[in-house]
């Protein structure tokens, strides 16, 4: 089963709602973990289980990221806001380097997140 971590800006978290209710269906097959407004959120909204970490300003997506250290996740979906992220938002700049080194994907627009949450669907 594919673990995937979701992850979104506070002016992406609908889009990311949106997203999950789209995909509500790959989704329920796969071990999903957020952080914890996001996962909250979703969670609220859809059918979906989450795992859900601290909020990332307090550290979740430093739990995400060592998810991926761990070798523990298939893909990670976080969309961000390029042009107005608040300063209290995770950082995705720490998070992304650790996918490179550990060649795990990460998603950050819808179009990039389709694709990678059709891509672990067919790998099932």
């Amino acid at each position: 089963m594919p673990r995937v971590a979701l992850i979104a800006h506070d002016d992406e978290k609908p889009e990311i709602i949106d997203l999950a209710n789209e995909y509500e269906s790959s989704l329920s097959s796969f071990d999903l973990v957020a952080t914890g407004t996001t996962g909250e959120r979703i969670a609220a909204e859809t059918d979906l289980e989450i795992e859900r970490k601290e909020s990332g300003p307090i550290g979740g997506d430093t739990q995400i990221g060592a998810e991926v250290v761990e070798n523990r996740l298939d893909g990670i979906v976080f969309l961000r806001d390029p042009l107005t992220a608040q300063p209290h938002e995770p950082d995705i700049a720490a998070l992304l380097r650790l996918c490179d080194v550990h060649d795990v994907p990460m998603a950050t627009t819808r179009t990039s997140a389709e694709y990678l949450l059709d891509g672990l669907a067919a790998e099932k």
